[in-house]
């Protein structure tokens, strides 16, 4: 697949192309083979990477700049491009991937549901139960820089993924992670807003959207995802950004 890059490349190691000190991407905007998102999608959802980790409330989260993996896929689940700042958790590279695949797999133009929405039901005894077992991850792809242009998989069932949205259609998914799955959730839901790609038809968060919606308890239902910690922002704080 064909890698273009707007700006100066200082290494190519393993397959990741090292754009600047604290960013490296395994695909640039790059919509052709299997790739299915209009083109220009892919670098404008992922420049606001920059802007949303370099935020001063840290988003909540563990890191201050946060340490984030971001992966994209289209809407037929075929992941488009990855993302890293920072020495992010090597782990977290195949759960942005899987994030990005649960939004997108699980949001259409009736409802949005980001994974944190999704946690709720997923757990014990919920409605869905046994969901982050339906669309396995293909352990083909842990490999850094493998993936691009395949339908990779995987669910998860905790924040950090929300769908893209066009016109009220989905167009495929995002998913971050690298920090608490709180912080995960804001920065991917910022980016979202950032790019423009947040207007949901409709969402069970508040104000209609898929935001996320904390517990009250120990033990969420529904709709609900547990807090991380006592630094986690409002679903308000969250939607304040770019305002």
């Amino acid at each position: 697949m064909r890698i273009r890059t707007s700006v100066p490349l200082l290494a190519i190691t393993c397959g990741l192309i090292v754009a600047q000190p604290s960013l490296a991407a395994e695909n640039d905007d790059d919509t052709g083979g299997h790739c299915m998102l209009p083109q220009g999608t892919i670098s404008l959802v992922e420049k606001q990477l920059y802007t949303v980790v370099g935020l001063t409330d840290g988003n909540g989260g563990i890191f201050k700049p946060n340490r984030m993996w971001a992966a994209i896929v289209d809407r037929e689940g075929h992941l488009c491009s990855v993302v890293k700042t920072g020495d992010a958790w090597p782990g977290s590279r195949a759960i942005a991937i899987a994030k990005a695949y649960t939004a997108n797999g699980f949001s259409n133009d009736a409802l949005a549901l980001s994974t944190a929405n999704l946690y709720g039901a997923t757990q014990p005894g919920g409605s869905l139960y046994g969901l982050n077992n339906s669309n396995p991850f293909n352990p083909r792809f842990l490999e850094h820089g493998s993936g691009i242009g395949h339908t990779v998989g995987g669910v998860i069932t905790f924040g950090g993924g929300v769908a893209l949205y066009v016109g009220g259609k989905v167009i495929g998914g995002l998913g971050v992670s690298g920090d608490s799955a709180c912080a995960d959730h804001a920065i991917a839901y910022r980016m979202r807003k950032l790019a423009g790609l947040g207007s949901v038809p409709k969402g069970q968060g508040p104000n209609n959207t898929d935001n996320i919606i904390y517990a009250a308890s120990s033990s969420p239902m529904g709709f609900e995802h547990p807090h991380c910690f006592a630094s986690d922002l409002s679903a308000s704080g969250i939607e304040s950004v770019g305002r």
